[in-house]
């Protein structure tokens, strides 16, 4: 019969002390803290309105960082264009009707009503921009970010690209005919409307 060599690890010994060591610690505190994180996401969807207030509080955080600093301009401008390309996004469809040879949205009032679906979902726009803020935020504490620019030329040429984005952009949505938003659109309550024919009458 084998028998156990004194000072030898069972088995199990191996088992437990991988369990126990620093990096599967480290990989499971993070695994517990990102599925948190996801899980607090995960609760403010519905709140939409809630979410865009705390956005906006976070912006104007930011703006009076640069404005009392007097600097990092480059990053407000690398900041403007990051949010026109999310812009561009959200107001885009998700098959581009240039490119896809397919079902596109109806133009006619008796096509089939299909909704408007964002290239970039409502949710994940606000997600981006808000964490866009934070970011550009924290790096406003860092001397190496603030590159001495002319911050009036960096606002003209935004400005100017910001135009020409959005009526490349407006002139898509006209030759296509869609609107990125869903006020006045048809929606589906699943609601039957109660019959009114007069042929059966109700019972007393």
């Amino acid at each position: 019969m084998d028998t156990v060599q004194a000072g030898g690890a069972l088995p199990g010994d191996n088992d437990s002390s991988l369990s126990s060591s620093p990096v599967s610690i480290f990989s499971r505190w993070t695994f517990a803290v990102s599925r948190g994180y996801q899980y607090l996401l995960d609760k403010t969807v519905p709140h939409i309105l809630c979410r865009w207030i705390a956005c906006l509080f976070i912006a104007f955080i930011y703006a009076v960082r640069v404005y009392f600093v007097q600097g990092f301009y480059i990053i407000t401008y690398g900041l403007g264009i990051y949010m026109l390309n999310l812009l561009i996004g959200f107001l885009s469809p998700q098959i581009d009707p240039e490119i896809y040879d397919g079902p596109t949205l109806p133009t006619r009032g008796s096509d089939e009503f299909r909704p408007f679906v964002r290239r970039l979902p409502e949710f994940k726009f606000w997600y981006s921009i808000t964490k866009a803020f934070f970011i550009a935020f924290l790096m406003t504490f860092f001397a190496v970010f603030d590159v001495p620019v002319f911050w009036p030329i960096l606002l003209f040429y935004w400005l100017v690209l910001f135009v020409l984005t959005m009526r490349r952009q407006i002139m898509h949505m006209i030759k296509y005919k869609y609107v990125p938003f869903s006020f006045g659109k048809q929606r589906y309550d699943g609601k039957k409307v109660p019959s009114t024919d007069s042929t059966n009458p109700p019972r007393d």
